[in-house]
């Protein structure tokens, strides 16, 4: 995690910043998952967690090697229009980590319910009185909106969660999404 690339939003006004960032989100996912990368990972320099919002720059970490591969490849034909993206730079000498990780939601309450009717032999009434609505769960995080291949689903909100600042990194590998449970980035 010695370099980094800056991805910057241009304004649009045909476009919300939100769905620039959707759609360039999508892109990297799908290269990542592509190149099978494990190895990459995301920040959002300017995310505000009291709005909630991304913002408007998405930053990704790597070795130089890494990062040269993933932008060689042409994930980003169609979003250069949209975009200023540095070039591949070395991060300064001590910066401070964080983590930056995907936070589920615990499952909605039709899906408890359905689960519950399986497991437990119950009816859905019995269920609807077992779970009712309220049970669900409410996230206050910064969100992409992301299709799924794999799964069919149309559309589900990916929230995105910066952690606490720390004073060294922590090695781990990194998903799909540039996201990790264990691993830091550099933040600065």
């Amino acid at each position: 995690m010695d370099h980094y690339v800056d991805l910057h939003l241009r304004p649009d006004s045909e476009l919300a910043p939100h769905q620039l960032l959707s759609g360039l989100y999508t892109r990297l996912h799908r290269v990542l998952a592509q190149q099978q990368r494990q190895d990459i990972g995301v920040s959002f320099p300017g995310h505000d967690a009291r709005k909630p919002t991304l913002g408007s720059h998405l930053r990704l970490h790597g070795q130089q090697a890494a990062l040269q591969t993933v932008m060689a490849s042409p994930w980003l034909h169609g979003m250069r229009d949209h975009l200023l993206v540095s070039s591949i730079t070395a991060v300064a000498a001590s910066p401070s980590y964080r983590q930056v990780t995907r936070v589920q939601a615990k499952s909605s309450p039709s899906r408890l319910r359905r689960r519950a009717m399986r497991r437990h032999g119950i009816d859905a009434e019995t269920a609807t009185q077992r779970i009712p609505d309220t049970t669900a769960e409410q996230l206050w995080l910064p969100f992409v909106t992301l299709g799924s291949r794999s799964t069919g689903q149309a559309s589900f909100p990916l929230f995105i969660c910066h952690g606490p600042l720390l004073p060294k990194p922590k090695d781990g590998s990194f998903s799909s999404y540039g996201l990790s449970q264990e691993a830091t980035v550099p933040w600065f």
